[in-house]
């Protein structure tokens, strides 16, 4: 396997059916404050997953460093 390829994220088909039900959801809904909440909450998440993301590979990346002026 390529180094990098652990990073690559690959959706299964259940989870491409289930984003796209999601998708299809938010459509065909007319409730603007509705959407707008659930914008906000996405740009929140988003945030916090980039955040943590950032923090984990990080910390891989220091861990490698070390295993390798381990040996």
């Amino acid at each position: 396997m390529d180094e990098m390829q652990w990073m690559t994220a690959e959706l299964t088909l259940h989870e491409e059916l289930v984003m796209e039900q999601s998708i299809r959801s938010i459509d065909s809904t007319e409730d603007v404050d509705q959407v707008k909440a659930l914008c906000a909450a996405l740009i929140r998440q988003g945030f916090h997953q980039r955040k943590l993301l950032s923090q984990a590979v990080g910390r891989i990346a220091e861990m490698d460093a070390q295993l390798a002026c381990s040996d």
